[in-house]
Protein backbone atom coordinates (compact mmCIF):
# COMPACT_ATOMS: atom_id res chain seq x y z
CA UNK A 1 0.00 0.00 0.00
CA UNK A 2 1.62 3.24 -1.21
CA UNK A 3 0.13 6.55 -0.04
CA UNK A 4 1.74 9.67 -1.55
CA UNK A 5 1.69 12.62 0.87
CA UNK A 6 1.91 16.04 -0.78
CA UNK A 7 3.27 18.76 1.53
CA UNK A 8 1.95 22.07 0.24
CA UNK A 9 2.88 24.64 2.83
CA UNK A 10 5.72 26.87 1.63
CA UNK A 11 5.27 30.46 0.46
CA UNK A 12 8.20 30.66 -1.98
CA UNK A 13 9.34 34.19 -1.10
CA UNK A 14 12.17 34.01 -3.66
CA UNK A 15 9.54 33.87 -6.42
CA UNK A 16 7.75 37.12 -5.56
CA UNK A 17 5.86 38.88 -7.16
CA UNK A 18 4.13 35.79 -8.62
CA UNK A 19 4.31 33.76 -5.41
CA UNK A 20 2.52 35.40 -2.46
CA UNK A 21 0.99 34.20 0.80
CA UNK A 22 -2.50 33.85 -0.70
CA UNK A 23 -1.13 32.37 -3.94
CA UNK A 24 2.08 30.54 -2.96
CA UNK A 25 4.67 28.81 -5.09
CA UNK A 26 2.81 25.48 -5.64
CA UNK A 27 0.06 27.38 -7.52
CA UNK A 28 2.46 29.11 -9.91
CA UNK A 29 1.78 28.33 -13.54
CA UNK A 30 4.84 27.16 -15.45
CA UNK A 31 5.38 27.98 -19.15
CA UNK A 32 3.38 24.86 -20.14
CA UNK A 33 0.32 26.20 -18.30
CA UNK A 34 0.40 23.67 -15.45
CA UNK A 35 1.09 24.54 -11.83
CA UNK A 36 3.71 22.81 -9.70
CA UNK A 37 0.90 21.41 -7.52
CA UNK A 38 -0.90 19.97 -10.54
CA UNK A 39 2.30 18.31 -11.71
CA UNK A 40 3.00 16.84 -8.27
CA UNK A 41 -0.50 15.35 -7.96
CA UNK A 42 -0.29 13.86 -11.46
CA UNK A 43 3.20 12.47 -10.78
CA UNK A 44 2.01 10.81 -7.57
CA UNK A 45 -1.21 9.49 -9.14
CA UNK A 46 0.71 7.86 -11.99
CA UNK A 47 2.74 5.62 -9.66
CA UNK A 48 1.86 1.94 -9.64
CA UNK A 49 -0.70 0.90 -7.03
CA UNK A 50 -1.66 4.40 -5.87
CA UNK A 51 -5.36 4.74 -5.03
CA UNK A 52 -5.25 7.77 -2.74
CA UNK A 53 -3.17 10.94 -2.51
CA UNK A 54 -3.20 12.84 0.80
CA UNK A 55 -2.45 16.55 0.66
CA UNK A 56 -1.38 18.41 3.81
CA UNK A 57 -1.88 22.12 3.33
CA UNK A 58 -3.24 25.28 4.93
CA UNK A 59 -7.02 25.33 5.24
CA UNK A 60 -7.03 28.63 3.30
CA UNK A 61 -5.66 26.78 0.26
CA UNK A 62 -8.04 23.82 0.34
CA UNK A 63 -10.52 24.96 -2.31
CA UNK A 64 -7.82 26.20 -4.67
CA UNK A 65 -5.89 22.91 -4.29
CA UNK A 66 -9.00 20.87 -4.97
CA UNK A 67 -9.65 22.86 -8.14
CA UNK A 68 -6.04 22.41 -9.26
CA UNK A 69 -6.42 18.62 -9.07
CA UNK A 70 -9.47 18.39 -11.35
CA UNK A 71 -7.59 18.07 -14.69
CA UNK A 72 -5.38 15.25 -13.32
CA UNK A 73 -8.37 13.48 -11.76
CA UNK A 74 -9.86 13.11 -15.25
CA UNK A 75 -6.69 11.25 -16.26
CA UNK A 76 -6.56 9.21 -13.02
CA UNK A 77 -10.24 8.72 -12.08
CA UNK A 78 -9.43 5.86 -9.71
CA UNK A 79 -7.23 8.01 -7.43
CA UNK A 80 -8.96 9.73 -4.49
CA UNK A 81 -7.78 13.12 -3.25
CA UNK A 82 -7.98 13.58 0.52
CA UNK A 83 -6.85 16.52 2.64
CA UNK A 84 -5.40 17.21 6.08
CA UNK A 85 -5.80 20.95 6.69
CA UNK A 86 -3.44 22.96 8.90
CA UNK A 87 -4.64 26.16 10.61
CA UNK A 88 -1.14 27.63 10.09
CA UNK A 89 2.36 26.46 9.18
CA UNK A 90 4.25 24.36 11.73
CA UNK A 91 7.18 23.02 9.63
CA UNK A 92 7.52 19.51 8.20
CA UNK A 93 7.90 17.42 11.37
CA UNK A 94 4.41 18.25 12.65
CA UNK A 95 2.87 17.69 9.21
CA UNK A 96 4.56 14.32 8.70
CA UNK A 97 3.74 13.13 12.22
CA UNK A 98 0.05 13.90 11.72
CA UNK A 99 0.15 12.39 8.25
CA UNK A 100 1.61 9.17 9.68
CA UNK A 101 -1.09 9.06 12.36
CA UNK A 102 -3.80 9.49 9.71
CA UNK A 103 -2.36 6.81 7.40
CA UNK A 104 -2.04 4.41 10.35
CA UNK A 105 -5.65 5.07 11.36
CA UNK A 106 -7.00 4.71 7.81
CA UNK A 107 -4.91 1.69 6.83
CA UNK A 108 -2.23 0.32 9.18
CA UNK A 109 1.30 1.02 10.31
CA UNK A 110 2.80 -0.98 7.44
CA UNK A 111 1.33 1.31 4.78
CA UNK A 112 4.15 3.11 2.95
CA UNK A 113 4.13 6.90 2.82
CA UNK A 114 5.84 8.73 -0.04
CA UNK A 115 6.38 12.35 1.07
CA UNK A 116 6.55 14.82 -1.82
CA UNK A 117 6.90 18.61 -1.53
CA UNK A 118 4.33 20.31 -3.76
CA UNK A 119 6.81 22.73 -5.32
CA UNK A 120 9.31 20.40 -6.97
CA UNK A 121 9.64 19.67 -10.68
CA UNK A 122 10.61 16.22 -11.98
CA UNK A 123 11.07 15.74 -15.73
CA UNK A 124 11.67 11.98 -16.03
CA UNK A 125 8.62 10.14 -14.65
CA UNK A 126 10.03 6.72 -15.55
CA UNK A 127 13.29 7.23 -13.67
CA UNK A 128 11.35 8.72 -10.75
CA UNK A 129 9.02 5.70 -10.60
CA UNK A 130 12.05 3.36 -10.61
CA UNK A 131 13.59 5.30 -7.70
CA UNK A 132 10.29 5.11 -5.78
CA UNK A 133 10.24 1.33 -6.31
CA UNK A 134 13.73 1.07 -4.78
CA UNK A 135 12.67 3.26 -1.88
CA UNK A 136 9.56 1.14 -1.23
CA UNK A 137 11.68 -2.02 -1.12
CA UNK A 138 13.92 -0.40 1.49
CA UNK A 139 10.94 0.95 3.42
CA UNK A 140 9.52 -2.57 3.69
CA UNK A 141 12.77 -3.49 5.46
CA UNK A 142 12.07 -0.83 8.09
CA UNK A 143 14.19 1.97 6.63
CA UNK A 144 13.47 5.69 6.56
CA UNK A 145 14.42 6.46 2.98
CA UNK A 146 15.45 9.83 1.63
CA UNK A 147 15.99 10.62 -2.04
CA UNK A 148 19.40 12.05 -2.89
CA UNK A 149 19.84 13.87 -6.19
CA UNK A 150 23.01 13.26 -8.19
CA UNK A 151 24.51 16.79 -8.33
CA UNK A 152 25.43 18.39 -11.65
CA UNK A 153 26.84 21.63 -10.21
CA UNK A 154 28.36 22.95 -6.94
CA UNK A 155 25.01 24.27 -5.66
CA UNK A 156 25.23 26.15 -2.36
CA UNK A 157 21.47 26.45 -1.85
CA UNK A 158 20.95 22.75 -0.99
CA UNK A 159 21.93 20.52 1.91
CA UNK A 160 24.04 17.48 0.99
CA UNK A 161 24.07 13.80 1.94
CA UNK A 162 27.34 11.89 2.14
CA UNK A 163 26.46 8.40 0.96
CA UNK A 164 27.94 5.04 0.07
CA UNK A 165 25.42 3.06 -1.92
CA UNK A 166 22.17 3.19 0.08
CA UNK A 167 24.03 3.93 3.31
CA UNK A 168 23.87 7.48 4.69
CA UNK A 169 27.11 8.51 6.35
CA UNK A 170 25.99 12.01 7.32
CA UNK A 171 23.82 14.98 6.45
CA UNK A 172 25.65 18.23 5.67
CA UNK A 173 24.33 21.79 5.90
CA UNK A 174 24.40 24.13 2.91
CA UNK A 175 28.12 24.46 2.10
CA UNK A 176 30.30 27.25 0.75
CA UNK A 177 30.98 27.26 -2.98
CA UNK A 178 34.48 25.84 -2.51
CA UNK A 179 33.20 23.03 -0.27
CA UNK A 180 30.38 22.28 -2.73
CA UNK A 181 32.95 21.93 -5.51
CA UNK A 182 34.81 19.37 -3.42
CA UNK A 183 31.59 17.46 -2.71
CA UNK A 184 30.62 17.28 -6.38
CA UNK A 185 34.12 16.30 -7.42
CA UNK A 186 34.34 13.47 -4.88
CA UNK A 187 31.31 11.61 -6.24
CA UNK A 188 30.23 10.67 -2.69
CA UNK A 189 27.71 13.44 -2.08
CA UNK A 190 24.10 13.93 -3.14
CA UNK A 191 21.73 16.87 -2.91
CA UNK A 192 19.16 16.46 -0.14
CA UNK A 193 15.85 16.58 -2.05
CA UNK A 194 13.42 16.73 0.87
CA UNK A 195 11.48 13.70 -0.45
CA UNK A 196 11.05 10.64 1.79
CA UNK A 197 9.59 7.13 1.84
CA UNK A 198 8.85 4.97 4.90
CA UNK A 199 6.27 2.85 6.66
CA UNK A 200 3.94 5.01 8.73
CA UNK A 201 4.49 2.90 11.85
CA UNK A 202 8.28 3.02 11.53
CA UNK A 203 8.24 6.82 11.30
CA UNK A 204 6.02 7.07 14.39
CA UNK A 205 8.41 4.80 16.32
CA UNK A 206 11.33 7.01 15.28
CA UNK A 207 9.42 10.10 16.46
CA UNK A 208 8.93 8.40 19.84
CA UNK A 209 12.65 7.65 20.02
CA UNK A 210 14.18 10.89 18.72
CA UNK A 211 11.45 13.55 19.08
CA UNK A 212 9.10 12.34 21.84
CA UNK A 213 7.66 15.78 22.51
CA UNK A 214 6.62 16.16 18.86
CA UNK A 215 5.09 12.68 18.94
CA UNK A 216 3.13 13.22 22.15
CA UNK A 217 1.75 16.60 21.11
CA UNK A 218 0.96 15.34 17.59
CA UNK A 219 -0.96 12.42 19.12
CA UNK A 220 -2.94 14.81 21.32
CA UNK A 221 -3.63 16.97 18.27
CA UNK A 222 -4.74 13.98 16.22
CA UNK A 223 -7.23 12.96 18.89
CA UNK A 224 -8.95 16.37 18.58
CA UNK A 225 -8.91 16.46 14.77
CA UNK A 226 -12.25 15.85 13.10
CA UNK A 227 -13.13 14.72 9.60
CA UNK A 228 -15.80 16.02 7.26
CA UNK A 229 -16.60 16.03 3.56
CA UNK A 230 -16.72 19.11 1.33
CA UNK A 231 -18.57 18.03 -1.80
CA UNK A 232 -17.16 14.59 -2.59
CA UNK A 233 -13.71 15.26 -1.12
CA UNK A 234 -12.88 13.92 2.37
CA UNK A 235 -10.90 16.33 4.52
CA UNK A 236 -9.82 16.72 8.13
CA UNK A 237 -9.32 20.07 9.82
CA UNK A 238 -6.51 20.06 12.39
CA UNK A 239 -7.39 21.52 15.77
CA UNK A 240 -5.71 24.90 16.16
CA UNK A 241 -4.92 24.91 19.89
CA UNK A 242 -3.34 21.44 20.10
CA UNK A 243 -1.53 21.98 16.78
CA UNK A 244 0.12 25.11 18.17
CA UNK A 245 1.53 23.02 21.04
CA UNK A 246 3.53 20.75 18.68
CA UNK A 247 7.19 21.87 18.74
CA UNK A 248 8.12 23.48 15.43
CA UNK A 249 10.92 21.61 13.67
CA UNK A 250 11.86 20.13 10.31
CA UNK A 251 11.73 16.38 9.76
CA UNK A 252 15.46 16.46 8.95
CA UNK A 253 16.46 17.88 12.32
CA UNK A 254 13.80 16.09 14.36
CA UNK A 255 14.30 12.56 13.02
CA UNK A 256 16.32 11.95 9.85
CA UNK A 257 19.67 13.26 11.12
CA UNK A 258 19.33 11.31 14.38
CA UNK A 259 17.91 7.98 13.22
CA UNK A 260 19.99 4.82 12.81
CA UNK A 261 17.66 3.35 10.17
CA UNK A 262 18.04 5.98 7.44
CA UNK A 263 18.82 4.92 3.86
CA UNK A 264 19.18 6.90 0.64
CA UNK A 265 18.17 6.21 -2.96
CA UNK A 266 20.26 8.18 -5.46
CA UNK A 267 18.15 9.74 -8.19
CA UNK A 268 18.83 11.31 -11.57
CA UNK A 269 15.35 12.11 -12.86
CA UNK A 270 15.49 15.78 -13.83
CA UNK A 271 14.73 17.14 -10.35
CA UNK A 272 14.51 20.83 -9.50
CA UNK A 273 13.08 22.53 -6.42
CA UNK A 274 12.29 25.66 -8.50
CA UNK A 275 13.85 27.74 -5.77
CA UNK A 276 14.48 31.00 -7.62
CA UNK A 277 13.68 32.95 -10.76
CA UNK A 278 16.83 31.53 -12.34
CA UNK A 279 15.31 28.04 -12.00
CA UNK A 280 12.08 29.31 -13.60
CA UNK A 281 14.15 30.89 -16.36
CA UNK A 282 15.79 27.56 -17.16
CA UNK A 283 12.38 26.17 -18.20
CA UNK A 284 12.21 28.54 -21.20
CA UNK A 285 14.31 28.13 -24.36
CA UNK A 286 16.71 31.10 -24.82
CA UNK A 287 16.99 33.16 -27.97
CA UNK A 288 20.27 33.88 -29.75
CA UNK A 289 21.23 36.54 -27.20
CA UNK A 290 20.53 34.28 -24.24
CA UNK A 291 17.24 35.99 -23.37
CA UNK A 292 14.23 34.02 -22.18
CA UNK A 293 10.83 35.66 -22.61
CA UNK A 294 7.38 34.77 -21.25
CA UNK A 295 4.75 37.23 -22.48
CA UNK A 296 5.35 40.24 -24.75
CA UNK A 297 8.66 42.08 -24.84
CA UNK A 298 10.67 44.30 -27.17
CA UNK A 299 14.42 44.09 -26.51
CA UNK A 300 17.16 46.33 -27.88
CA UNK A 301 20.76 45.32 -27.09
CA UNK A 302 19.65 43.06 -24.23
CA UNK A 303 21.40 39.81 -23.35
CA UNK A 304 21.22 36.89 -20.89
CA UNK A 305 18.04 38.18 -19.26
CA UNK A 306 14.71 36.70 -18.20
CA UNK A 307 11.57 38.75 -18.88
CA UNK A 308 8.08 37.67 -17.79
CA UNK A 309 5.03 39.87 -18.19
CA UNK A 310 1.43 39.26 -17.20
CA UNK A 311 -0.40 41.30 -19.83
CA UNK A 312 1.73 44.39 -20.42
CA UNK A 313 4.36 44.95 -23.09
CA UNK A 314 7.87 45.19 -21.60
CA UNK A 315 10.52 47.22 -23.44
CA UNK A 316 14.17 46.98 -22.40
CA UNK A 317 17.29 48.67 -23.80
CA UNK A 318 20.98 48.08 -23.13
CA UNK A 319 20.66 45.54 -20.33
CA UNK A 320 22.48 42.34 -19.45
CA UNK A 321 21.91 39.54 -16.96
CA UNK A 322 18.68 40.89 -15.46
CA UNK A 323 15.43 39.44 -14.15
CA UNK A 324 12.29 41.40 -15.02
CA UNK A 325 8.97 40.04 -13.74
CA UNK A 326 5.92 42.24 -14.29
CA UNK A 327 2.48 41.68 -12.73
CA UNK A 328 -0.57 44.01 -12.65
CA UNK A 329 0.39 45.43 -9.25
CA UNK A 330 4.13 44.80 -8.77
CA UNK A 331 7.32 44.82 -10.82
CA UNK A 332 10.57 43.01 -9.97
CA UNK A 333 13.88 44.08 -11.52
CA UNK A 334 16.98 42.26 -10.26
CA UNK A 335 20.46 41.19 -11.21
CA UNK A 336 20.33 37.47 -12.02
CA UNK A 337 23.23 36.92 -9.65
CA UNK A 338 21.05 38.22 -6.80
CA UNK A 339 18.03 35.98 -7.48
CA UNK A 340 18.16 34.45 -3.99
CA UNK A 341 17.79 37.91 -2.45
CA UNK A 342 14.24 38.41 -3.70
CA UNK A 343 13.09 37.09 -0.31
CA UNK A 344 14.59 40.26 1.23
CA UNK A 345 12.05 42.29 -0.75
CA UNK A 346 9.24 40.24 0.79
CA UNK A 347 10.68 40.83 4.25
CA UNK A 348 10.66 44.60 3.60
CA UNK A 349 7.06 44.48 2.33
CA UNK A 350 5.98 42.68 5.50
CA UNK A 351 7.65 45.33 7.66
CA UNK A 352 5.78 47.97 5.63
CA UNK A 353 2.53 45.99 6.07
CA UNK A 354 2.06 46.23 2.30
CA UNK A 355 -0.63 43.98 0.85
CA UNK A 356 1.54 42.92 -2.11
CA UNK A 357 3.44 40.43 0.04
CA UNK A 358 0.26 38.39 0.52
CA UNK A 359 -2.34 39.33 -2.13
CA UNK A 360 -2.44 39.68 -5.90
CA UNK A 361 -4.72 42.22 -7.52
CA UNK A 362 -6.84 39.21 -8.55
CA UNK A 363 -7.71 37.06 -5.52
CA UNK A 364 -9.06 33.52 -5.76
CA UNK A 365 -11.96 32.55 -3.52
CA UNK A 366 -13.90 29.25 -3.27
CA UNK A 367 -16.77 30.82 -5.22
CA UNK A 368 -14.67 32.49 -7.94
CA UNK A 369 -12.41 35.56 -8.06
CA UNK A 370 -12.32 39.26 -7.43
CA UNK A 371 -9.99 41.81 -9.03
CA UNK A 372 -9.31 45.24 -7.58
CA UNK A 373 -9.61 47.61 -10.55
CA UNK A 374 -9.02 50.88 -8.71
CA UNK A 375 -9.03 52.25 -5.18
CA UNK A 376 -8.54 55.55 -3.41
CA UNK A 377 -9.71 57.51 -0.39
CA UNK A 378 -13.05 56.03 0.72
CA UNK A 379 -13.69 54.04 -2.48
CA UNK A 380 -12.70 50.74 -4.11
CA UNK A 381 -13.86 49.22 -7.43
CA UNK A 382 -13.79 45.44 -7.96
CA UNK A 383 -14.59 43.05 -10.77
CA UNK A 384 -16.30 40.00 -9.25
CA UNK A 385 -16.66 36.64 -11.01
CA UNK A 386 -18.89 33.98 -9.43
CA UNK A 387 -18.76 30.42 -10.77
CA UNK A 388 -22.02 28.71 -11.86
CA UNK A 389 -23.93 27.43 -8.84
CA UNK A 390 -21.54 29.15 -6.40
CA UNK A 391 -22.53 31.43 -3.56
CA UNK A 392 -20.81 33.99 -1.36
CA UNK A 393 -21.46 33.91 2.37
CA UNK A 394 -24.40 35.63 4.04
CA UNK A 395 -22.48 38.60 5.42
CA UNK A 396 -22.52 42.16 6.64
CA UNK A 397 -20.10 45.11 6.67
CA UNK A 398 -19.93 47.73 9.40
CA UNK A 399 -17.94 50.37 7.55
CA UNK A 400 -18.78 50.18 3.85
CA UNK A 401 -21.72 50.26 1.46
CA UNK A 402 -21.68 48.47 -1.89
CA UNK A 403 -23.25 49.10 -5.28
CA UNK A 404 -23.47 45.98 -7.50
CA UNK A 405 -23.83 46.19 -11.29
CA UNK A 406 -24.29 42.97 -13.28
CA UNK A 407 -22.11 42.88 -16.41
CA UNK A 408 -23.09 39.40 -17.60
CA UNK A 409 -25.20 36.57 -16.19
CA UNK A 410 -27.90 36.66 -13.53
CA UNK A 411 -27.39 37.33 -9.82
CA UNK A 412 -29.60 35.99 -7.06
CA UNK A 413 -29.29 38.48 -4.22
CA UNK A 414 -30.34 38.65 -0.59
CA UNK A 415 -30.41 42.29 0.55
CA UNK A 416 -31.56 42.49 4.17
CA UNK A 417 -35.19 41.32 4.06
CA UNK A 418 -35.43 41.32 0.23
CA UNK A 419 -34.70 38.51 -2.26
CA UNK A 420 -34.24 39.53 -5.88
CA UNK A 421 -32.85 38.54 -9.28
CA UNK A 422 -30.59 41.10 -10.95
CA UNK A 423 -29.82 40.65 -14.65
CA UNK A 424 -27.33 42.15 -17.10
CA UNK A 425 -27.20 45.98 -16.95
CA UNK A 426 -29.23 46.03 -13.73
CA UNK A 427 -27.93 47.00 -10.27
CA UNK A 428 -28.69 47.11 -6.56
CA UNK A 429 -27.39 49.01 -3.53
CA UNK A 430 -26.28 47.33 -0.27
CA UNK A 431 -26.12 49.83 2.63
CA UNK A 432 -23.64 49.27 5.47
CA UNK A 433 -25.19 47.06 8.14
CA UNK A 434 -27.42 45.10 5.74
CA UNK A 435 -27.10 41.34 5.68
CA UNK A 436 -26.55 40.29 2.09
CA UNK A 437 -25.61 37.32 -0.06
CA UNK A 438 -24.70 36.92 -3.73
CA UNK A 439 -25.35 33.70 -5.66
CA UNK A 440 -24.99 32.63 -9.30
CA UNK A 441 -28.01 30.47 -10.21
CA UNK A 442 -27.01 30.20 -13.86
CA UNK A 443 -24.84 27.88 -15.97
CA UNK A 444 -22.29 30.50 -17.02
CA UNK A 445 -20.01 32.78 -15.01
CA UNK A 446 -21.63 35.74 -13.30
CA UNK A 447 -19.57 38.92 -13.77
CA UNK A 448 -20.26 42.04 -11.72
CA UNK A 449 -18.71 45.39 -10.90
CA UNK A 450 -18.74 46.26 -7.21
CA UNK A 451 -18.25 49.86 -6.10
CA UNK A 452 -17.45 50.15 -2.39
CA UNK A 453 -17.63 53.38 -0.44
CA UNK A 454 -16.96 54.03 3.21
CA UNK A 455 -14.44 55.07 5.83
CA UNK A 456 -12.76 51.63 5.95
CA UNK A 457 -12.54 49.19 3.02
CA UNK A 458 -10.33 46.41 4.40
CA UNK A 459 -11.12 42.78 3.59
CA UNK A 460 -11.44 42.04 7.31
CA UNK A 461 -14.63 44.15 7.56
CA UNK A 462 -16.77 41.06 6.99
CA UNK A 463 -19.12 39.44 9.49
CA UNK A 464 -20.24 36.04 8.13
CA UNK A 465 -23.50 34.55 9.36
CA UNK A 466 -23.69 31.52 7.04
CA UNK A 467 -21.27 30.07 4.52
CA UNK A 468 -21.38 26.92 2.38
CA UNK A 469 -17.56 26.79 2.53
CA UNK A 470 -17.34 26.65 6.32
CA UNK A 471 -15.75 30.09 6.78
CA UNK A 472 -18.11 31.43 9.46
Amino acid sequence: MLIPIILSGGVGARLWPISRESHPKPFMKLPDGQSLLQKTFARASALEGVREVLTITNREHYFKSRDEYQPAKKTFPGVADTFLLEPFGRNTAAAIALGALKVTADFDGKAIMLVLPADHLIEDQGAFAAAVKQACDLAELGKLVTFGIVPNAPETGFGYIEAEGHTVKRFVEKPSYETAMEYVGSGHYLWNSGMFCFQAGVMLEQFKLHAPSIYEHALACWETTRSKTQGSTPMMEIDSDTFAAIPENSIDYAVMEKSEVVAVVPGDFGWSDIGSWNAISDLTVPDGAGNRIVGEAVLVDVGNSYIQSDGRMVAAIGLDNLLIVDTPDALLVADRGRAQDVKKVVQQLKLMNHDSHKLHRTVVRPWGTYTVLEEGNNFKIKRIMVKPGASLSLQMHYHRSEHWIVVSGTASIVNDDKNMLIRTNESTYIPAGHRHRLENPGRTDLVMIEVQSGEYLGEDDIVRFDDVYGRT
